[in-house]
């Protein structure tokens, strides 16, 4: 049990590290990402606290959809990930403004692996998932779409949304869709290796 409160827990931090360096490269962002600098910029409040209102409001839009019960403890691993996200925003990358294209990539390029990483950690742990992933799982259930499609729905949908609020979306955006997914897949497979030789529980 300790050592998968120490995936979840590492998990997050380097998730939303990873969070971090994406949105600092300012090159484009992930559509959810997108979608919180786009509220940060419209109304205010910091990308961590957008991070929390909208998986509250994801909680009860994914209990309508199956016609369940919002699943509150899901609420501790988007609380989490919204204070970790503005711990690296606001305490450690506050200054971090790239001078160049090149250290632009860069930084995105090192920000989608941690944030693969960091994804696929807290996965392992097998604690309650972000909302955004249940959206996914929730859009499967009920409309029985494949798991491809309802994570393209929600990932459209908080696109057209970030769109509309001016978030950045850029060339950034296009290739965390098209490596964060990959990687998150190769760093899950090296993990799960990792919890079935040390037998973690």
């Amino acid at each position: 049990m300790k050592q998968r409160l120490f995936f979840y827990l590492v998990g997050i931090f380097i998730m939303g590290l990873g969070v971090a360096l994406t949105i600092k490269a300012d090159l484009g962002v992930g559509a959810w990402d997108a979608l919180n600098v786009g509220l940060e910029n419209t109304f205010g409040l910091t990308i961590g606290k957008w991070v929390i209102i909208v998986g509250v409001v994801l909680l009860f839009v994914n209990a309508i959809i199956v016609k369940g019960r919002p699943k509150f403890l899901a609420a501790i691993t988007f609380v989490l990930i919204g204070f970790s996200i503005d711990f690296w925003m606001l305490q450690v990358f506050d200054e971090l403004i790239p001078d160049s294209l090149a250290t632009k990539f860069v930084i995105l390029s090192f920000g989608i692996f941690m944030l693969a990483m960091g994804v696929a950690m807290y996965l392992q742990a097998e604690f309650p998932v972000n909302p955004i992933d249940n959206l996914m799982l929730s859009l499967h259930e009920r409309f029985h779409f494949s798991l491809m499609k309802s994570r393209l729905i929600g990932e459209l949908s908080a696109l057209l949304i970030a769109f509309l609020l001016h978030g950045p979306i850029g060339i950034g955006t296009i290739i965390i869709a098209l490596t964060v997914g990959p990687l998150i897949q190769l760093c899950n497979a090296s993990f799960e290796t990792l919890f079935t030789k040390k037998n973690f529980g």
